[in-house]
């Protein structure tokens, strides 16, 4: 099986799908990689350590898809690539197939066949290939740090001669995989730590970590596949009561609240922002899908009232040779779990491939 990996080209984007240590072990197990000159380059991989790897290093697109017939990447394929893709073949990559209907038409025109790595059905074998959880424990921890970045306060409990420091207080909303990470991240920096999360079964993990969990009593929240997939307003108001006191007393306040295939609820209004702390700082995670906070802006900064509100899209970029890492693990596990050197198995009422596959030879199946 011949798979090439494209160099990135979305605005920011740092990744790499395939790291030389993985094209290693897939070349060992009999698979040809092909890899666009200058892939790896922002994640800290030269074309050099590919080849030392054992892959061929293309000059180009146009060449790479003269070569493959499975392509990888992180994002969305673009238009120029989707337009060289060869009919019939095989990609992966980030799709968010509920949230763009246009793009998987595009890959359906084009008679390919597409996994997407952000549809890994949350179950015990398919963990390894997770990787909306191996990108979001990066970004949990980078949230902690950009909030620290932009925090006039430092986190821990500190006595010196002059005084003692109290330590800041945090309040995260979402105890997912990326919100688990922030509270380990803040308690670690020595930071008093609170969290409140739609799903009540959250509560025993954050406080395993240290947190307080804020509670709100309703059964007006539906989950599936782990996610919270349909919130009550009425729940919703609940929760901006119980979590209102933390929330105007707390320094930093991380947001990673996000519902799969629909814009990330709103959270924190602007109301809400004009009675926090003069000084303290909202780092919204769930920015790039609408925002949980309602000031929030794309890429942005923005002080409001005070309140420095931080909108950077995309954080496990910022880590790009870890993400990359990861990112690579999860789908040469994938790809070793759908096939083998030869081809594809194309079991298609096997549990992963059924979660993962979103078009087969130009045939949308979600």
């Amino acid at each position: 099986m011949k798979i090439a990996v494209f160099k990135e080209t979305r605005e920011g984007e740092k990744r790499v799908a395939l790291t030389p240590q993985v094209v290693k072990q897939l070349v060992g197990k009999g698979y040809e990689i092909f890899i666009e000159s200058g892939a790896g380059e922002q994640s800290a991989f030269q074309d050099s350590d590919y080849k030392n790897s054992g892959a061929t290093i293309i000059s180009s697109a146009e060449e790479l898809c003269k070569v493959a017939s499975v392509f990888l990447k992180i994002n969305a394929f673009n238009d120029r690539e989707i337009s060289l893709l060869p009919e019939n073949s095989i990609c992966f990559s980030l799709m968010y197939h509920l949230i763009n209907p246009e793009y998987v038409q595009k890959m359906s025109d084009r008679k390919v066949s597409c996994f997407s790595m952000d549809a890994i059905p949350r179950i015990s074998r398919a963990q390894s290939m997770d990787v909306l959880s191996s990108q979001g424990n990066l970004a949990g921890y980078k949230a902690v740090i950009l909030g620290a970045e932009h925090m006039t306060k430092i986190f821990p409990l500190m006595m010196t001669a002059a005084g003692t420091i109290t330590p800041s207080k945090v309040l995260i909303f979402g105890v997912g995989v990326a919100g688990l990470q922030a509270i380990a991240t803040a308690k670690r920096l020595g930071a008093i730590v609170e969290a409140t999360d739609v799903r009540a079964e959250t509560k025993e993990q954050a406080e395993s970590l240290g947190a307080k969990f804020i509670t709100v009593k309703d059964d007006g929240v539906k989950v599936e596949g782990g996610y919270a997939k349909e919130v009550t307003s009425e729940y919703l108001a609940k929760q901006k009561e119980a979590v209102n006191k933390s929330l105007f007393q707390a320094d930093l306040v991380i947001t990673t609240a996000q519902v799969m295939g629909k814009k990330a609820p709103v959270l924190i209004t602007a109301d809400q922002v004009n009675q926090m702390k003069y000084g303290s700082v909202i780092v919204d995670m769930a920015v790039e899908q609408g925002g949980n906070c309602e000031l929030s802006e794309l890429n942005k900064i923005v002080i409001k009232n005070g309140v420095k509100i931080v909108g950077i899209g995309n954080l496990p970029s910022t880590l790009a040779t870890n993400a990359s890492e990861l990112y690579a693990k999860n789908i040469q596990n994938l790809i070793q779990h759908l096939s083998d050197k030869d081809g594809f198995k194309w079991d298609m009422e096997e549990e992963i491939t059924k979660g993962t596959l979103i078009v087969h030879k130009g045939q949308i199946l979600k």
